[in-house]
């Protein structure tokens, strides 16, 4: 009774005091659901396999009788002492038969009892029926399992989520270097019972209510399914106001769709429709949830979970007289649909607490079955195999497969293949089949498309060309059909398209399917790109269907690179590592993202390709101009354009707002005080970010008045005010500190009327002024000004707020010494689990140390200086150290400051050192994503207070967030603020790039990455060109070239996110047509900057061989006039910035 009052005094809350109770209320939710199942778990983890008989066990071979898959049980001593393999056995398998469908939550395993035999890495695969496995894969796709180092310790592994599965396949991977493959293993669980119903794509079940209507403000709906097609509703429920429910497979999706509204009066406001999950027709099961409770809404599927909000005006879900399961019957018209039916198994469907299926298996009246639903699951239709490798796997198909069948008359009646197939890779090897002679046809995967080609000679071919993006990952269905002197081909049962062989095709005795084995070439099959990765099923030849498990065991055809009864596609976007809004795409085994105007770069676009100061652009040599700045570099905020003004010895950074003329007031009061919101050209978060990294900040407040007063006179209450960028109010004015209510003029002594504090609480009938600067950064920027005392005769207010400038950089000089060994800075655990880059400037005298250093149970991250010369950078994500390493060709501990910048992703890990080629690793295939650390970050130390760092470290950025170590040292024995040296302090001591080495009795400039020269690099380095002639430089190769020569790797290359150009210089001329520079590569590509023949700018850019260069015309001016201009080029892919400085007449102008 206290929940149904609670709930009915719900009515009068307010809306946000109504979302969050509703919030509530599903967050109480989940937290019973989550303390259910953890409860269920502390009981369900006993061991399932001790008892099990010696049938249950199963191997793909035995190395003698004492090694039997019977012996494998963990911790037994018996016979051998565990399972061994064959040595000749390739297979390698040990599966366990659980007698019934488990829940398991862990696995242990050990090697061969008292022998040099263990398994080190395996994988595990699961399966209901013993055929079709799924390989068992962790939160981050990885899906190998560490083993043992020995041969009797036990090494468990607790699932990250259980499985429920009647059948285990143990598949090892590696084993131990000085004997051979010994296992014993264990799953711990609990016995698991379901309520199963089974739908063949034509049937479904009808819960009808016991009233009319069904109206519910809370419903929770949880099943499990798994489906054959891609398509398919599951639940649908709806009523004649326009309220519906709807749960379908959409291509491989789960969609829910809800309305709460009358559909008539209210169109479309209240749907929402939501989409969740990947591949969902894989033949897995899959667990749905769905918690509505008012408009709030989770929807789970697989653990991922979205939290929306309805919207319109209803709060109730009106369904009429039934929900139906598995499709949408047509009213009236027995065994016709509405929409595609589910075609699969359900589990358990529980709607509001009511066991829907349990119903119908006891024939409940409540429900109404439409068409053939059963109770038990069917076998899978179809055998899948996988195509590993992108060069060397293959199918070949014997003879008797693709000979001719005769008719009576002994005239060939055709011949078929067909097959269906899944795959990300839009170009590949299919099929090949020798025709007569040197002839062929060739199925390929063609930029998506399928492409059938008849090769009559080396010269001559036809070919066509069918369908359109299968490489969507879904099933697609391929039919062949050869018939006299004619060849057709179609795709998912589409009209087929047709070409002319010339005579009447025979088949050879071979058909290789997905790509061409070495033995294969002198028949002239060749692998035109890459062979295929993907999976197929269903492979009919000549209308007789592949055997799988023959060619499996060796007695039919033969295949290299294949996993038969797996389809092991997998979705690497789901989660989608594409960070700032980067687009994911994928191949078979890895994917990409495409950084195109996001603003960021890198592998997963993670890297900002804006400064963070106006200060960075100054030490970039830039000059005074706009310019985009992300306060927070890798960080989730965006980049903004702010004015930096570099005219002076100090960087102001400039950030206006929508108001910047003076503003007259007259006629408000306290009561009603006139009002005027200013909204910034940043947001409030980068408005923060930006004000907490200068060093100082201030706002002009341009304040006169007349008869107009600030404060009342009498009690001092405010008459005016402005509000802080927290939308808290402020009553101190310029020159003055928070909580004292006064303005600048009593801080000068200065005042009109030395009985007041403020010129306009004089209260006086001319012009007085209170204007002056507010520098409080904390509460700065202005965003709101109040005034209320102009409603009196003659009373007048004019203010102006000026821009939000600011200047200095506080964290670039942010610098610690090190001077103890076994001291540290020490912060909270880095949040790496992703992704990570760190950047920092490090001097030093001593020979090694480490910067950084991170751990976790296992996992760790560290950064150090390893030798004089060599930067390292080390981690562990799970599966095993991997360490990159720069080395520089002159000694690091040269006392003079190095910039280090490493990043770790979940693509591969860089480390760049100062200007010395970036070097990259890849992240190993298969292995973890995420960075589990839970220790203390160590800056400049390690844990084990050994290897500490003696020297010199500044401006560390963690993700986008400097970190305040002067403040830190303040506290920590050992480690001082600062660092001494003329080069270490901020004072500009050399200009333009120009860098700053030490020397015993001061300091020189080095110029030699500069445009500039002279002691300070300030004096500007020119040249002039006679017609004719010019300057060619060679630039070294960049290492991700030099590491790879092949044509294939510089192609890759020249396509890589990675390529970038900044350019900037200054010229004049008053010849045109003119070339001011020109870059080539050696793969052809080219970018230059010229002077069409009316003078103006124009850049030619060409980075793909096969197409023709983009043209770009970035001013109409006619720059040949004699005058100096600038010009500023930033490219990153496939976005372009460029900035000039044009001396003309008319006004300059900026184009990107």
């Amino acid at each position: 009774m206290m929940m149904k009052m609670t709930m009915m005094r719900t009515v009068s809350f307010g809306v946000g005091a109504r979302r969050t109770f509703l919030a509530l209320v599903l967050a109480v939710l989940c937290a019973l659901r989550s303390a259910r199942s953890a409860h269920h778990h502390h009981h369900c983890n006993g061991p399932l396999l001790s008892l099990l008989p010696p049938t249950s066990f199963h191997s793909s071979s035995v190395s003698s009788e004492s090694h039997a898959g019977y012996y494998a049980k963990l911790n037994n001593r018996d016979g051998g002492g565990g399972w061994r393999p064959d040595h000749t056995d390739r297979l390698r398998w040990l599966q366990v038969d659980l007698r019934e469908r488990m829940e398991i939550i862990a696995v242990a395993t050990q090697g061969a009892s008292g022998s040099s035999d263990w398994v080190t890495r395996y994988t595990l695969l699961y399966s209901d029926t013993g055929r079709d496995w799924k390989q068992y894969r962790h939160e981050d796709y990885a899906g190998v399992f560490p083993g043992n180092t020995d041969a009797d310790g036990v090494v468990h592994h607790k699932l990250p989520h259980a499985i429920r599965t009647r059948y285990l396949l143990f598949l090892p991977q590696d084993w131990s270097a000085e004997g051979w493959i010994g296992l014993r293993v264990e799953a711990y669980g609990c016995s698991y019972k379901s309520d199963l119903a089974d739908f063949d794509g034509r049937s479904a079940l009808l819960y009808r209510f016991n009233q009319k209507s069904m109206s519910t403000v809370k419903d929770v709906i949880s099943l499990q399914f798994k489906s054959v097609r891609s398509d398919g509703v599951l639940v649908h429920g709806e009523g004649q106001r326009g309220d519906y429910i709807t749960l379908e497979l959409q291509r491989g999706r789960l969609a829910l769709h809800i309305n709460l509204d009358d559909a008539k009066a209210h169109p479309s406001s209240a749907h929402v429709s939501i989409s969740l999950g990947s591949l969902l027709d894989d033949q897995r099961w899959h667990s749905v949830l769905i918690e509505r409770f008012n408009k709030q809404i989770n929807f789970t599927v697989d653990r991922m979970t979205r939290h929306l909000r309805s919207g319109g005006i209803g709060d109730s879900l009106e369904v009429d007289y039934e929900l139906s399961i598995g499709g949408v019957p047509l009213p009236g018209k027995p065994g016709t649909f509405l929409r595609k039916n589910f075609h699969g198994c359900m589990e358990n469907l529980y709607y509001n607490g009511v066991n829907i299926i349990d119903l119908a298996k006891r024939k409940k009246p409540q429900i109404y079955s439409v068409g053939n639903v059963t109770f038990s699951c069917s076998e899978p239709p179809a055998v899948s195999a996988t195509f590993l490798s992108s060069s060397s796997s293959f199918l070949q198909a014997p003879a008797d497969l693709s000979a001719m069948t005769e008719t009576d008359s002994g005239e060939t009646s055709g011949w078929s293949a067909g097959f269906q197939f899944r795959t990300w890779n839009r170009d590949a090897m299919l099929m090949w089949i020798g025709l007569q002679g040197v002839e062929k046809l060739v199925l390929l995967l063609s930029d998506a498309q399928l492409r059938l080609t008849h090769h009559r000679s080396a010269l001559q071919s036809s070919e066509i060309t069918v369908g359109r993006s299968l490489s969507d990952g879904l099933w697609h269905s391929v039919s062949l059909t050869l018939k006299e002197n004619q060849a057709s081909v179609s795709v998912d049962n589409d009209s087929p398209s047709s070409m002319m062989l010339g005579r009447h095709a025979r088949p050879g005795n071979t058909v290789l399917i997905g790509g061409c084995p070495a033995s294969a070439t002198n028949q002239g099959c060749r692998n035109p790109t890459l062979a295929y990765q993907g999976c197929m099923r269903s492979i009919v030849l000549n209308n007789r269907p592949l055997d799988l498990y023959r060619v499996q065991q060796g007695l039919l055809g033969n295949y290299s690179g294949l996993q038969i009864d797996i389809c092991g596609i997998q979705d690497r976007c789901l989660l989608n590592y594409c960070e700032h809004g980067g687009e994911c795409s994928q191949s078979w085994s890895s994917f990409s993202c495409d950084c195109s105007g996001t603003g960021y770069t890198g592998a997963t676009c993670h890297n900002s390709i804006f400064e963070m100061s106006c200060e960075a652009h100054r030490l970039a040599g830039s000059s005074s101009g706009f310019f985009s700045i992300d306060p927070d570099g890798s960080g989730p905020l965006t980049h903004t354009v702010v004015y930096c003004n570099m005219s002076e010895e100090k960087v102001w950074m400039v950030i206006g707002h929508n108001n910047s003329k003076p503003v007259s007031v007259q006629g408000s009061s306290f009561q009603k005080p006139h009002v005027m919101k200013l909204n910034y050209s940043a947001s409030l978060q980068q408005l923060t970010t930006l004000l907490h990294r200068a060093q100082h900040c201030q706002q002009e407040v341009v304040y006169r008045c007349r008869k107009s007063r600030l404060f009342n006179t009498w009690d001092g209450t405010p008459l005016s005010w402005w509000k802080d960028r927290a939308g808290e109010k402020r009553t101190y004015w310029a020159g003055l500190l928070p909580g004292v209510q006064q303005c600048s003029c009593s801080l000068a002594e200065n005042c009109i009327d030395m009985n007041h504090f403020c010129n306009c609480d004089a209260d006086r009938s001319s012009w007085e002024n209170d204007t002056g600067l507010l520098s409080y950064k904390e509460h700065l920027p202005v965003t709101e000004m109040v005034v209320g005392d102009t409603n009196r005769s003659g009373s007048e207010a004019v203010y102006r707020v000026g821009s939000l400038q600011c200047h200095g950089d506080r964290f670039l000089w942010n610098a610690v010494s090190f001077y103890q060994e076994s001291s540290s800075l020490h912060y909270a655990t880095l949040h790496a689990e992703l992704s990570v880059d760190i950047s920092f400037y490090f001097k030093t005298t001593a020979p090694s140390g480490v910067f950084l250093e991170n751990l976790g149970v296992r996992d760790f991250i560290r950064l150090e200086l390893s030798a004089p010369s060599t930067v390292a950078f080390s981690f562990d994500v799970g599966s095993g150290p991997l360490v990159l390493t720069v080395k520089s060709h002159v000694p690091l501990n040269d006392k003079q400051w190095h910039h280090v910048r490493a990043e770790r992703n979940v693509k591969e890990a860089s480390l760049q050192v100062d200007q010395l080629p970036l070097r990259f690793l890849e992240a190993p295939h298969d292995g973890h994503a995420r960075l589990q650390l839970n220790g203390q970050l160590f800056i400049g130390g390690t844990a084990s207070r050994q290897k500490g760092f003696l020297g010199c470290i500044r401006a560390l950025t963690i993700n986008g967030m400097s970190l305040d170590l002067e403040e830190r040292a303040k506290m920590t024995p050992g480690v001082s603020a600062g660092c001494p040296g003329h080069c270490s302090s901020q004072n500009r001591l050399c200009h333009n790039r120009g860098r700053c080495i030490e020397r015993n009795s001061g300091y020189v400039c080095d110029c030699t990455h500069s445009a500039y020269g002279g002691p300070r690099c300030q004096t500007e380095v020119s040249v002039s060109f006679e017609s004719g002639t010019s300057v060619t430089y060679t630039f070294q190769e960049p290492f991700s070239v030099t590491r790879n020569t092949s044509v294939q790797s510089s192609a890759i290359y020249a396509q890589s996110s990675r390529s970038r150009e900044n350019i900037a210089f200054r010229f004049l001329t008053t010849k045109s047509p003119a070339m001011l520079m020109t870059v080539t590569t050696y793969q052809q590509q080219y970018m230059a900057i010229i002077l069409a023949r009316n003078g103006s700018l124009q850049i030619w850019y060409k980075l793909k061989r096969e197409m023709e260069p983009d043209v770009f015309t970035a001013t109409e001016y006619n720059l040949a006039n004699g005058q100096l201009h600038r010009v500023q080029l930033h490219r990153e892919g496939g976005d372009m910035w460029i900035r000039m400085r044009v001396r003309s007449t008319a006004s300059p102008q900026t184009k990107s």
